[in-house]
């Protein structure tokens, strides 16, 4: 099947290499020129695991190609996907002006029946607008699909390959028969093609993000709790892990959630829900303990020191999560916002997040070329991303740099027994303080 991505973010590169995979003809439309060139001599712009050889590999045999101009992959193409941009505007609303500029102009230079395929999270209602953005300006026949993306960062490329589910929302048998063949070699093992109307595709979306969200803070509180009671968030999370009616994941307490999905589709639900005058409490609730999340580390580390000014912090870990390059709404970037008003200086150190991180914040901390470079002169350590080289440190090599055996243990990454074993004052969410 020929296939025109437009858009080479995270979504679009991603989904447009996969369906290359299975032997489509798949051209991404990015209006970069420096994007498109990097990409058409191989030069791959996400970290991903192991995206990048299905990229190459994709890229030499021809069936993956990009270009800056929407003409040149539409002319061709049966399917459209449109993998843009919805960036949070004024009140949390989705921005949708990219989704709908690339609409209008489909409308304008498409000749046959296509199959146009919202695969970026818009609000309930826009593939509505979709189509008529298109139909101002084209009178034949064209189909609108919703098709969200449930890829997490770090496992996309699995997440893709093999889907747990599809949805598909759609209003004509022909446009289901198309998607239904594209997606049927992802499928082979038997998970569901769900299909339904756009305006359910578009909701369940937002609403597994938001529900996703929900059971994130909501552990965060039971980690509050469990400080405050003297009980041990472990153990609470793998007693109601258990119960299959909740299941084990997303019950990992933490300084909250970040990343492109959750912040910004929690934002979007919420304001959905104010324009039909519905006050979503729970969302809203689920918005400021994340907010509060972000912020549970310093009163810990102003408990402990009193003042900070004049010291050097380690900080490993600025990624929203391990595994992505990605910092939107990281937790770390507070801290070393927090951290540096404080008068301390931050070393910091992230396997693949640091260029990302430069770009936002300059010179407002120091990156180091290797973990334990951070700790060179460092008073004490933070960890905010709990990256796997994070977790079997050399616990001596930590002990002789840092001028204090303190650890402030944003993502519990480090056993209780053995920190204490080590003699090592430790903080970490939930769980006593040794």
């Amino acid at each position: 099947m020929k296939i025109a991505v437009v858009g080479t973010g995270y979504v679009g590169l991603v989904s447009g290499t996969c369906f290359a995979e299975t032997g489509n003809d798949v051209i991404c439309v990015d209006i970069d020129q420096n994007k498109v060139d990097k990409l058409s001599n191989g030069e791959i712009t996400i970290f991903e695991p192991g995206l990048e050889i299905l990229f190459k590999r994709n890229l030499k045999e021809g069936r993956l190609t990009f270009t800056t101009r929407l003409e040149d992959a539409v002319k061709d193409s049966l399917v459209i996907f449109l993998a843009l941009p919805t960036p949070p505007g004024e009140g949390g609303a989705a921005d949708l002006k990219y989704v709908l500029g690339v609409a209008d102009h489909l409308g304008k230079i498409m000749t046959d029946y296509k199959v146009i395929v919202d695969k970026s999270t818009v609000p309930v209602g826009t593939a509505d607008k979709v189509r008529a953005a298109v139909a101002a300006n084209y009178k034949g026949e064209f189909d609108v699909v919703s098709n969200p993306e449930f890829l997490r960062e770090g496992v996309a490329v699995d997440d893709f390959m093999k889907p747990d589910r599809v949805v598909i929302g759609a209003s004509s048998d022909r446009a289901f028969e198309v998607m239904d063949e594209l997606y049927g070699p992802y499928v082979r093992q038997g998970n569901p093609v769900m299909h339904m109307d756009t305006r359910s595709a578009e909701l369940t979306k937002y609403a597994a993000n938001s529900f996703l969200a929900t059971k994130i803070s909501f552990m965060n509180e039971i980690a509050r709790m469990c400080e405050l009671l003297g009980a041990d968030v472990d153990m609470v999370r793998k007693g109601i892990g258990s119960d299959d009616r909740i299941g084990k994941r997303f019950l990992f307490p933490g300084i909250g959630y970040g990343g492109s999905c959750f912040p910004k589709d929690v934002q979007a639900l919420v304001h959905s829900a104010s324009e039909v005058n519905y006050d979503f409490k729970i969302l809203k609730a689920v918005e400021q303990v994340n907010a509060d999340q972000k912020k549970i580390l310093m009163p810990k580390i102003d408990k402990h020191f009193g003042s900070i000014a004049g010291k050097t912090v380690a900080l490993w870990g600025l990624a929203f999560k391990p595994n992505t390059d990605d910092i939107r709404e990281a937790p770390a970037l507070e801290l070393i916002d927090e951290l540096t008003k404080r008068g301390a200086k931050v070393q910091c150190y992230d396997p693949e997040a640091m260029e990302n991180v430069k770009r936002v914040i300059g010179d407002k901390a120091h990156f180091a070329a290797r973990m334990y470079e951070a700790l060179e002169g460092a008073d004490f350590l933070i960890i905010a991303t709990e990256w796997p080289e994070f977790r079997t440190p050399d616990f001596g090599k930590i002990e002789s740099m840092l001028a204090e055996k303190v650890i402030f243990d944003g993502r519990n990454v480090f056993d209780l027994d053995n920190m204490q074993k080590r003699g090592f004052t430790y903080y970490s969410i939930g769980r006593k303080d040794i």
